[in-house]
C-alpha cells in the first residue's frame, strides 16, 4: 500500500526483519538502509502505510474476500519460485486450489469459433482428470476456459488485473458467480477499488505462468499479451503447448510461432497430460482414484476430434454441412439442403443437435460444430 514500493522492493524489505510490524516501528535511517526510496521510507514512518494496510483490510472483509502474504502456508508453492511474486494476493474462494497442479489457457480476446472450442474442450478434458484450469477471466480464449472448466464440474481460478471487487469485463459477473459456486476461486494482486489499466495485464500473466506447470496457448496475434505470458512461462522454466491454427488467421501467427520455436502441439489432452512430470500425473491419478473417479470413468480413452457419433439420418446430414472451424448462417444451410431436406426438418435437427451439445448457435444465426 505504499507508493513506490513493488514486489521486489517489498519483499527484500521483509527478507531483512524478523516481522512486518518490525517495519513500522524503525526509524528513516533504517527503513531506507531496508533498500526503500526516500519518500516511501517517510510514508511508512508518519503512519501514513499502516492507515492505508489497515483501511484495505476493511474493504476486504466487506467484499467477504481475504489476502494472503508471502509467508501464508496457502500461499502457491509454485509461485514462490518466481524472480518477482506478488508479496500480497487478494483472493475469493478456494485457496487450497492454488497449490494444485494447474495448466493456463491464454489466447487472443477475439477467438474463432475453431479457437473458442479447442480452448473450451481441452479445459473441459483436462479439468475432469483434475487438473486446475487458470485463466484471466478475460473475453474470448479465457472465458471459454474457465467455461471448459465448469462444465467438466472442474475447479478453475481466474487471476485478474483488477481489484478483487472490480470485475472485469463487466459481462462476466455471471461467469465470475459460477467460478466460486463450483468452488473455484478469483485471485489478483492488486488492491481492491484497482480499475482496469494496461500495465496492469502483463503483471497479471506473469502470475498466471507462475502458479502452473504449463501454458497453454490456443489462439494469439502477433503482437498480443499472450506472448508475455509464454515468455514469461519460458524464464520460469515453465512448460509451453500451443494448438496450431489455419496460417492464413492471423490469429494463428502465435501459436504456430511457438510450436516451430519448440513448444509442444497440442491437438488433445493426451498431449498435454503425457508431458507432465512423473510425480504430477501420480499426484493427479492418485486424486481421481481416491474420489472413485478415475479417468475412464470420467471420460477417459483415446482422445480423439474424429470421434464418429451415432445420430439419427436427417440430424446426421445437416450436421455433416456444419464445420468446426468456420460458423455457417442458416440461410447459406437451407441453400446447400435444398431438394433433400424441407426447412422445418432443418430447424428441428438444428435444435437436436443443439441440445445435444454437438453444435452450438452464434450471433446471428450462425452454427458450429462444438468439440
Amino acid at each position: 500500500m505504499t507508493p513506490g514500493m513493488g514486489a521486489t522492493r517489498t519483499l527484500r524489505a521483509m527478507s531483512r526483519t524478523e516481522t512486518p510490524a518490525d517495519v513500522l516501528r524503525m526509524p528513516l535511517t533504517e527503513l531506507e538502509a531496508l533498500g526503500m526510496p526516500a519518500s516511501s521510507a517517510q510514508f511508512v514512518h508518519d503512519g501514513k502505510a499502516l492507515a492505508a494496510a489497515e483501511a484495505e483490510m476493511q474493504r476486504v472483509a466487506e467484499q467477504g474476500a481475504g489476502i494472503l502474504t508471502h509467508d501464508c502456508d496457502e500461499y502457491p508453492q509454485r509461485l514462490r519460485e518466481i524472480y518477482d511474486p506478488p508479496p500480497v494476493l487478494w483472493f475469493r474462494g478456494e485457496t487450497a486450489l492454488l497449490s494444485l497442479p494447474g495448466i493456463a489457457v491464454v489466447g487472443t480476446r477475439h477467438p474463432s469459433p475453431y479457437g473458442a472450442g479447442m480452448a473450451q474442450m481441452l479445459s473441459r478434458d483436462l479439468a475432469s482428470r483434475g487438473m486446475v484450469i487458470l485463466s484471466g477471466m478475460a473475453r474470448g480464449i479465457d472465458t471459454e476456459a474457465h467455461k471448459g472448466a465448469l462444465e467438466a464440474k472442474g475447479k478453475t481460478v481466474a487471476v485478474w488485473g483488477t481489484g478483487i471487487d472490480v470485475i472485469y469485463p463487466k459481462e462476466n459477473k455471471r461467469l465470475a458467480e459460477q467460478i466460486l459456486a463450483n468452488g473455484g476461486c478469483l485471485l489478483s494482486e492488486f488492491p481492491t477499488g484497482t480499475f482496469p489499466a494496461p500495465q496492469n495485464f502483463p503483471l497479471r500473466n506473469r502470475v498466471l505462468s507462475g502458479m502452473s506447470v504449463g501454458v497453454l496457448v490456443v489462439e494469439a496475434a502477433e503482437h498480443s499479451g499472450t506472448r508475455i505470458t509464454a515468455r514469461c512461462a519460458m524464464e520460469q522454466n515453465r512448460d509451453v503447448y500451443a494448438v496450431p491454427g489455419n496460417v492464413t488467421n492471423k490469429n494463428s501467427w502465435g501459436p504456430n510461432t511457438l510450436i516451430k520455436q519448440g513448444a509442444k502441439l497440442t491437438a488433445t489432452w493426451e498431449d498435454i497430460w503425457e508431458d507432465l512430470p512423473s510425480q504430477v500425473r501420480i499426484d493427479l491419478e492418485d486424486r481421481l482414484s481416491g474420489s472413485g473417479m478415475g479417468a475412464a470413468s470420467r471420460g477417459g480413452g483415446a482422445a480423439s476430434l474424429f470421434a464418429e457419433q451415432e445420430m439419427p439420418p436427417t440430424e446426421r446430414l445437416v450436421y455433416s454441412h456444419l464445420r468446426a472451424d468456420e460458423a455457417v448462417q442458416m440461410d447459406e444451410l437451407i441453400e446447400r439442403l435444398e431438394g433433400e431436406l424441407p426447412s422445418a426438418e432443418i430447424f428441428t435437427a438444428l435444435f437436436e443437435l443443439e441440445l445435444a451439445g454437438r453444435i452450438r448457435q452464434m450471433p446471428g444465426k450462425k452454427y458450429v460444430r462444438t468439440f
